[in-house]
């Protein structure tokens, strides 16, 4: 349960729930940008890119997690990460991202209507970001 230092977290996916706690902040990738959510931030609802999400718990230590988009909503005391797809950065694949991309790329290429060229763009986005945060976990950062 969150007090007034720290904010209650959940991040949620098809899949199920990957992550409740509290925090004392929380990074998302809001499609206009990077969010930085303290405790008592104002109400918010907001669009998600792919990308990472951040949560820095009272204790200091930082958990992180890739999601493929979805939403985010800020509430008094609570941030609710609704996302299309959710794994914690220790769960990242490379190889499978890195195929993924490829057949991403191939369907792009391949795609004979605006439907099927946006549904690979949006996938090769989606797999873009997450080897761009293997990279970063890889450097330590």
């Amino acid at each position: 349960m969150a007090n007034a230092a720290t904010i209650q977290v959940d991040i949620v996916s098809a899949e199920g729930e990957i992550f409740s706690g509290a925090a004392a902040m929380v990074f998302a990738p809001g499609s206009q940008g990077e969010l930085g959510i303290a405790p008592r931030h104002a109400p918010l609802l907001t669009l998600m890119k792919p990308g990472e999400v951040r949560v820095r718990t009272p204790d200091g230590a930082e958990q992180q997690f890739f999601v493929g988009g979805g939403a985010l909503e800020v509430q008094p005391g609570r941030v609710t990460v609704l996302a299309d797809t959710a794994l914690r950065a220790k769960d990242l694949d490379e190889s499978a991202a890195l195929a993924a991309k490829q057949r991403a790329e191939e369907a792009l290429s391949k795609a004979t209507d605006r439907i099927e060229h946006a549904e690979a763009m949006k996938d090769l986005v989606r797999m873009a970001e997450q080897l761009k945060m293997i990279e970063r976990l890889r450097k330590g950062r």
